[in-house]
């Protein structure tokens, strides 16, 4: 598919079928992705993928510490600290959206921690990507690496697959490096589920709405 079709079709997938990704597959997604732009060309991102039993063994042990109400470590904000309007109501909304297509009702706390763990397992998918930085770099290097993200799930989108970033695996850092070996020296940026969307799930059925220009555009005056 084109650019164009690549960028309007991409979603946060949350049901995947468990049909097996070629490992060549993924080595072309991110060959592709990593053309994205840095300063200076530093390419700063760094990516570790799980397959497997190891993804298997990952995600249990998430999943533990997700059942045990271990409290999350994260290393870095990823949300406001204090919310506000319109991005308060923008979250509200993707999530009443969501829970009403899966039958959570508003309050019903179990339900939504189950949704939640559901992150953990890589929502069925069978492949799952990390995405890292060396901590001494500066928050150019944090746009950088949003960039090659970006091109990752539109170079997916290319081989007709689908992903789901997810910052939920920030929540356990320390598990995700122990399980995988990652390096200390380094931060985790999120997570990544990739593979076939699901048709029958129907969290899939979710349509996100995008603010119109003028909500975020200003044009100068025409010459």
């Amino acid at each position: 598919m084109d650019v164009f079709e690549a960028m309007a079709t991409r979603r946060s997938v949350r049901g995947f079928l468990p049909t097996p990704v070629p490992r060549e597959t993924i080595a072309a997604i991110l060959t592709a992705a990593a053309r994205a732009p840095s300063g200076s060309n530093i390419q700063p991102w760094r990516v570790r993928v799980t397959m497997g039993a190891e993804k298997q063994r990952l995600s249990a042990a998430l999943r533990a510490a997700h059942e045990a109400g271990r409290p999350a470590m994260r290393e870095y904000h990823y949300y406001p600290r204090q919310w506000r309007d319109p991005y308060l109501a923008r979250r509200r909304r993707l999530g009443w959206s969501l829970y009403g297509l899966l039958g959570i009702a508003r309050g019903d706390v179990a339900a939504s921690r189950a949704q939640h763990a559901r992150n953990y397992d890589f929502f069925g998918a069978p492949v799952g990507l990390f995405f890292l930085m060396d901590r001494d770099l500066e928050q150019g290097s944090w746009l950088d690496c949003g960039m090659f993200i970006q091109n990752v799930m539109l170079a997916t989108r290319g081989f007709g697959l689908h992903s789901c970033p997810q910052a939920a695996f920030c929540e356990y850092p320390d598990i995700v490096r122990r399980e995988l070996g990652l390096p200390e020296d380094s931060i985790l940026f999120c997570g990544m589920s990739l593979g076939h969307a699901d048709p029958d799930e129907p969290a899939n059925r979710l349509e996100t709405e995008r603010a119109p220009l003028a909500d975020f555009v200003t044009f100068g005056p025409a010459t």
